[in-house]
Formats: structure tokens, C-alpha cells, sequence
């Protein structure tokens, strides 16, 4: 399993005078790793274990980390090792304190490392690059970024030959790592987030970018899509672009889907790409992939968009008269709710029982349908003798499904007809009618 290296809370985030260092596990995948790296992998994919080093991350005055000492690498550097060393540059890693904290916080840090080639590279040429991708489960950042190796920093020594990695065939430094620095990075601060029927969401993603002293001509290059993918289909959400040729010229917005919305002022100012999203149908629900492209660098990050709409649980009856004959149908009606599965219950509880029983006999359930919108809705059955469940029992339907926080009832209670509204009142329209009957009646002989 991959994590970070610990012991107790400290081992991994090394304070060093400038910030801190944290140590990860990783995996170094070589077959199909591609341009764009990836997280998971599968039967395909060879894996070597591996070490990244993030060196002096920005972490904020916490007392509850105590000082202790930086990383310190080999003692005795071997060419087999392959530790990643990424020195602090100019290019931030968001949300470094959650890296840094994540093994105290129990959440898991996945990290994999492999080769990529920037756009329109020599594959063999020089620089030479790599790209680590760092997911933290539970909710947490996920980041892709852009690894380019210092070739000429602390590899070369005046009495020594520098080691060569055996796996790379590239130069280490003295101490025994492969020195890189972080020239960009694509990143999302939540992997996965829900949203009722016509709501609106708002996708977090966001990159980084090595400052360049003189830009190339026509600027960065900056290219954005946002891509949703469902069910094995796919289709085009967004898409944003820099024209290069213009000077001054904004980014050029082009949106698929009504609603679908970029800041572009904020995407090149700061770098926020996040997309936003109004009223929510079911057909929105999937797999959004944030593509970022600046210059000749490009990677991705992947959102997790998921549609819930809790059911409405309603009972065709709300009370039932007592009597023996003949049975009596209740129906549970789940209106307009996503997804698909549901379950509903029958119980019952008296007023002599503690607790309810669940009723099995005479239960069935209608086919689901299908709304415009994409909801869905049920009907269950219920057929029953009332004589078998006397005066004060409570019939209730039970309805769970993810979209709720607890199970919704709804219930109907059993009356005996003497407890009824409409018996009372036909007792009392009885009566009068005798009354004024009997009096007409009596009346009538007086006057003969």
C-alpha cells in the first residue's frame, strides 16, 4: 500500500530552516505512463518502488509539530535507488499543509511517478521530465505535476564521477537523488462532490506555472477543456483558449452546455480554471477531466460530479376504519428520487408492542418510472385483512435511500369506527333525523 513514511506524525514532515520536507512512497510506472501520468494503473503497467522528496514546503507556525530534522538522504548512495528529490521553486504546491498533515489526519497519500514528454519534444532530448501525481484519500487534494530534471546542479564534482541511476540512466547528485524541480502543476482541491436536481456545483481545479523571465512570443499558450465522460460516452463541456497571434487578445470561451462557466480573468490571473454548473439535471452526473495547457506543458485533473434527489414518500391513506372484510390495499408512493435504488419496508406496531414488526405477506412493488428529468419513482403495496391488526396499531412504510440522512416513514393508524370523524357524524344526523321525525309525528296525531 502506498503512503506516506512515518513514525508517529514527524518522520515524513522534516522542518528544514525554510519550511519542511515530506518524504512519500510511491510507485515509478514505466508502460503507458504517457503525457499525461494517471493514478490507479492496471495488469499493464510496470511498477518499481520509489521515493519523492518535496523539499522546504511553506508550512504555517504549528505548535504541534515539533522541530526536527530535515531529510537526510543516503549514507552510502546506490545507483539502483530511485528518490526524487523536487527542490522549492517558484512554483507553489497548493494545499501543502494537508500533504504534510495527512498521516496524522489517517488519510492516505497515493503517489506514482512517471516519464512525460512536453508537446512538441524530442523524447530523448534535454531537459528530461517527469510527472508525479499525488492524490490524498479521503476528500483530499489532488494534484499532477511537472517534474524537470537540474542537469547541471549538484550532479557534477571536481573529484568524482557522478553515480548513474541504473532505471534512468541519468546522473544523480552527490547524495544520491535525482535533483528536479517543479515547473508546473494542475490541481484539484476536491476529487468528488454531490449536488441535488437542480442545483448548482462548482468544480475545483487550478494550475501553477514556473515563472519565465522572457515569456514566449504571443504569450503562454494557455488551453483549457473541461470534458465529461459517463457510461462509456462523452462529450465536450468547455473549452477555453489564449490567441497567441493577438496581442491583448482575452481568452477565447466557447461552452457546450447551457450554464457552463469559466472566469477567464481569474483563470489567467490566478490561475483558477474551476467550472461552474447551473441547475443540475441527471444527465450532468459523471466524470469531469480538467485539461490545462500552457506552453509546452499539459495535464489533467479528474472531478467526480454525482446527482442525488431525495425521494417523496407519501401513503394513500392516512387512517383505516376497523372491520373484518374485505381487504384493504395501502400503497407507499416514492416520488422523483436518484438514484435508482431505493428501499421500502412495511411494519407494524400495536399499542400493546414495544417494537414493529416487519410485515412480509401481501407486499409488492410497481414497476420504477422514468421522469423527463431523470428521476425516478415507485410504488409499493400493501394487501391486508384489517382484522388482523386491531384498533391503534400504527402500519407504517419505511423508505431508505442514499440521498436521505435517515429513513423516512410515513404511517396510518387503524381506528376503530366509534373513533371516526365521519361515524360520529352520522350518528349525530341519525339522530336528529328520528328526533325531528318523532316530533312531526306526534304533532301530526295531536292536531287529529
Amino acid at each position: 500500500m502506498l503512503h506516506i513514511f512515518m513514525i508517529g506524525c514527524l518522520v515524513s514532515s522534516a522542518y528544514a530552516l525554510d519550511g519542511a520536507d515530506v518524504v512519500l512512497s510511491c510507485s515509478f510506472v514505466e508502460e503507458g505512463g504517457g503525457m499525461m501520468g494517471g493514478m490507479g494503473g492496471g495488469g499493464l503497467f510496470t511498477r518499481t518502488p520509489a521515493t519523492l522528496v518535496l523539499r522546504d514546503l511553506p508550512v504555517d507556525n504549528d505548535a504541534s509539530l515539533d522541530p526536527v530534522t530535515p531529510f537526510n538522504p543516503p549514507e552510502n548512495p546506490s545507483s539502483d535507488d530511485l528518490i526524487f528529490e523536487v527542490k522549492g521553486s517558484s512554483v507553489e504546491i497548493p494545499d501543502a499543509d494537508v500533504i504534510l498533515h495527512a498521516d496524522c489526519n489517517e488519510q492516505e497519500v497515493i503517489c506514482e511517478i512517471s516519464h512525460y514528454i512536453p508537446r512538441g519534444s524530442n523524447p530523448h532530448g534535454q531537459p528530461t521530465h517527469f510527472i508525479g501525481s499525488l492524490q490524498v484519500d479521503g476528500g483530499g487534494i489532488s494534484l499532477s505535476m511537472v517534474l524537470q530534471v537540474l542537469t547541471n546542479a549538484e550532479t557534477a564534482s571536481e573529484t568524482t564521477t557522478p553515480l548513474v541511476q541504473s532505471k534512468l540512466q541519468l546522473p544523480l547528485s552527490q547524495s544520491g537523488t535525482l535533483l528536479t524541480e517543479a515547473v508546473f502543476v494542475v490541481f484539484s482541491r476536491s476529487s468528488s462532490i454531490t449536488v441535488p436536481v437542480r442545483g448548482d456545483a462548482q468544480l475545483d481545479c487550478g494550475f501553477r506555472q514556473q515563472q519565465q523571465d522572457t515569456p514566449p512570443e504571443g504569450g503562454l499558450g494557455l488551453g483549457l477543456e473541461w470534458r465529461l465522460q459517463h457510461r462509456g460516452s462523452g462529450r465536450k463541456i468547455l473549452d477555453m483558449s489564449t490567441n497567441e497571434e493577438e496581442a491583448g487578445a482575452g481568452p477565447q470561451v466557447s461552452a457546450g452546455r447551457e450554464g457552463a462557466t469559466v472566469d477567464p480573468a481569474l483563470a489567467v490571473e490566478e490561475g483558477n480554471v474551476s467550472l461552474s454548473l447551473t441547475e443540475l439535471r441527471v444527465s450532468d452526473e459523471g466524470t469531469y477531466i480538467c485539461t490545462v495547457t500552457s506552453g509546452i506543458f499539459q495535464t489533467q485533473q479528474i472531478v467526480q460530479l454525482n446527482i442525488i434527489q431525495p425521494p417523496k414518500v407519501s401513503l394513500s391513506e392516512e387512517r383505516m376504519i376497523y372491520q373484518d372484510e374485505p381487504a384493504q390495499k395501502l400503497s407507499c408512493h416514492c416520488i422523483s428520487y436518484y438514484p435508482l435504488d431505493v428501499k421500502v419496508e412495511w411494519l407494524s406496531i400495536s399499542s400493546l408492542e414495544a417494537e414493529p414488526e416487519e410485515i412480509s405477506d401481501g407486499v409488492s412493488l410497481s414497476s420504477h418510472r422514468q421522469h423527463a428529468d431523470g428521476t425516478f419513482s415507485v410504488s409499493a403495496h400493501l394487501m391486508f385483512h384489517l382484522s388482523k391488526y386491531p384498533p391503534g396499531t400504527t402500519i407504517t412504510c419505511r423508505v431508505t435511500h442514499q440521498a436521505l440522512d435517515s429513513a423516512a416513514d410515513v404511517s396510518s393508524r387503524v381506528l376503530a369506527p366509534e373513533m371516526t370523524g365521519d361515524n360520529f357524524y352520522s350518528i349525530i344526523i341519525t339522530v336528529l333525523i328520528v328526533t325531528v321525525g318523532t316530533a312531526v309525528f306526534y304533532q301530526v296525531m295531536g292536531t287529529n
